[in-house]
């Protein structure tokens, strides 16, 4: 990541850490009021590395990470929505969205799900990390209980080239050097959709009884920008 990033990063970890000498010994949390959890939104396009730096934040600050599945959160029945939220929250899109104006009897319960969440929210007393690839729809309520917010961005041609070797272990079979700076250049993708292509070519090479070539590397890369909607000259 960009320096700028990784510094937000370490200082919510900081947070995490030096919570009870702050809101405890320092007498912060009596000027802060009820909760003292630690809540941060991740924003960016897709794979930029949302979910892995949750990963890898909770590594370091020892803890477990619990990711809600939304799909079982999220109800069409009047009610169930509020009855089924964990204590800990990881996808913003669908639960954080700005509330609406009352048009319909599904906008008011919609907007009720959403002033419940926020209510959740403040009395939380744990790290919630919430993730979205359109930062934009984030209610503004939402934004201002938020300690910190980390935007992940597309990775500029060094940082695409980086991912490209990264991600070729050393173990694995391949035929010749591999250019990952013409790989940069010629698809501008994020971390998850370089290593998609990586892993496409690896079995690409396995199923034809050879290695991983550059060739390989840019069909499959090609590939992945098809799938994403953008065609590139091969």
């Amino acid at each position: 990541l960009p320096m700028e990033q990784m510094e937000v990063l370490a200082e919510l970890v900081a947070r995490v850490r030096g919570r009870r000498r702050v809101l405890e010994e320092w007498g912060f949390g009596a000027k802060v009021g009820k909760g003292g959890g630690v809540a941060a939104l991740m924003s960016g396009p897709p794979g930029t590395g949302k979910t892995m730096a949750a990963g890898l934040l909770a590594k370091e600050l020892g803890l477990d990470l619990y990711q809600v599945d939304l799909s079982k959160i999220v109800s069409k029945y009047i009610g169930e929505t509020e009855q089924q939220l964990a204590a800990v929250f990881d996808e913003a899109d669908s639960l954080f969205g700005k509330r609406t104006e009352v048009k319909s009897s599904n906008d008011r319960y919609a907007n009720l799900e959403t002033n419940y969440l926020l209510q959740r929210l403040e009395a939380f007393t744990g790290v919630c990390l919430l993730t979205t690839n359109h930062e934009q729809a984030i209610d503004e309520a939402f934004r201002r209980r938020l300690a910190l917010h980390v935007r992940l961005p597309m990775p500029d041609e060094a940082q695409r080239a980086a991912l490209w070797q990264a991600m070729l272990p050393a173990r694995a079979a391949v035929a010749g050097p591999i250019d990952a700076g013409d790989l940069a250049r010629r698809f501008v993708m994020s971390g998850g959709y370089i290593k998609n292509a990586v892993l496409r070519a690896a079995y690409l090479a396995a199923d034809e009884g050879g290695a991983i070539s550059m060739a390989l590397l840019r069909r499959a890369g090609q590939a992945e920008q098809e799938a994403m909607g953008r065609v590139v000259a091969a």
